[in-house]
């Protein structure tokens, strides 16, 4: 005996997805512009906690689109992340995504310092001249920025930090909530790489709304 969904076209899908999400979620807080990046997460999680504990600072995602039109090079703090967003749609807006986190001279370096790969590999991408940053699994990627940002030496246009674990990544996103930096996060725990590829493709369909 086979088994088939009883809906096979993937747009379809998807709608109906979104159909059930809005249902289930019922009133939010959330704007016109900020609940297609919720409902996304939701989408790629399945799960409604995102619908409370997703934040944004004010503006964030005007600032996320205007970086995105501009062609701002985006760091992520792991290949999983790169590997979610929709790099043809990015490459339409004169962007890219880079990680170095497993560059050999970073892992090289990050043994002689005794500190994370993910901090070195950051630091890398300030250097670079990355405006837009994506971090959705470590908490020392979202330190260093932040003590980065702090001292000057970069003004993001917007930080999505999600990291997600035990260790760090619910104080890592109380530590953005208080910086001042435009910001896109989630309180607690949870977070992920598929949740910070999840809202850079939000972003960039909105983006794409002109």
């Amino acid at each position: 005996m086979t088994f088939a969904p009883t809906i096979l076209d993937p747009a379809a899908i998807e709608a109906e997805s979104f159909r059930i999400i809005d249902a289930e979620a019922g009133a939010h807080r959330y704007d016109e512009r900020q609940w297609p990046i919720v409902r996304r997460i939701i989408h790629t999680t399945a799960d409604f906690d995102f619908a409370a504990t997703t934040c944004f600072s004010p503006g964030a995602v005007a600032a996320g689109i205007s970086a995105l039109r501009g062609g701002t090079r985006i760091l992520c703090d792991t290949h999983m992340v790169r590997a979610g967003v929709n790099k043809s749609r990015l490459a339409a807006f004169g962007s890219e995504i880079v990680c170095h986190v497993a560059d050999p001279e970073i892992a090289r370096a990050a043994r002689e310092r005794g500190v994370t790969r993910s901090t070195l590999a950051l630091r890398r991408g300030v250097e670079d001249g990355c405006g837009l940053f994506l971090i959705g699994n470590a908490p020392t990627a979202l330190f260093e920025l932040l003590e980065l940002a702090g001292a000057g030496k970069v003004r993001p246009a917007l930080v999505v930090g999600v990291p997600v674990g035990f260790v760090g990544a619910a104080e890592s996103k109380e530590a953005l909530l208080a910086s001042g930096l435009p910001f896109i996060t989630c309180r607690g725990r949870k977070g992920g790489s598929a949740i910070a590829a999840a809202i850079l493709n939000a972003l960039m369909l909105l983006a794409e709304e002109g």
